[in-house]
């Protein structure tokens, strides 16, 4: 009885175990970005609902966003979907969701998240702040 249990208990764990979910992970990489929000490449963050991609920092670049709150929210560009194609995705023509040009998946730039497949991870989210009119990235 107790062997019957025990094998039941193993079968159960490697069926759990075993997922689909073969998506890696972004990379990490160190990102340490400043800028006065008057600098003209950040100009649309000076509006509710503004975003801007800037080259240069974290795997494939970062997406700046100004939400309907006041906050800031910055994320690697790089898609979630097979980051090691290290597809670049893009601001959308409604200002509110990112689009990965290699698989077609969107991301809502108001926390990251997957809105269409086949993305099922959020964007890398880094630290935001703003003081004095300066904006820090940070991770």
């Amino acid at each position: 009885m107790r062997y019957r249990l025990g094998m039941l208990l193993i079968g159960m764990l490697c069926f759990v175990s075993c997922g689909k979910d073969n998506q890696s992970t972004i990379p990490y990489v160190a990102v340490n970005f400043q800028a006065p929000l008057s600098d003209p490449r950040l100009s649309k963050l000076n509006s509710i609902g503004g975003a801007v991609t800037v080259s240069g920092y974290g795997v494939a670049g970062l997406v700046l966003y100004h939400s309907a709150d006041g906050s800031y929210h910055a994320y690697d560009r790089c898609s979630s979907y097979e980051p090691e194609k290290k597809c670049a995705v893009n601001i959308d023509d409604t200002g509110f969701q990112a689009v990965d040009p290699c698989s077609g998946s969107k991301f809502s730039l108001a926390d990251g998240s997957p809105v269409k497949a086949p993305a099922s991870r959020s964007l890398r989210a880094y630290l935001v702040s703003v003081n004095n009119f300066t904006i820090f990235v940070s991770n």
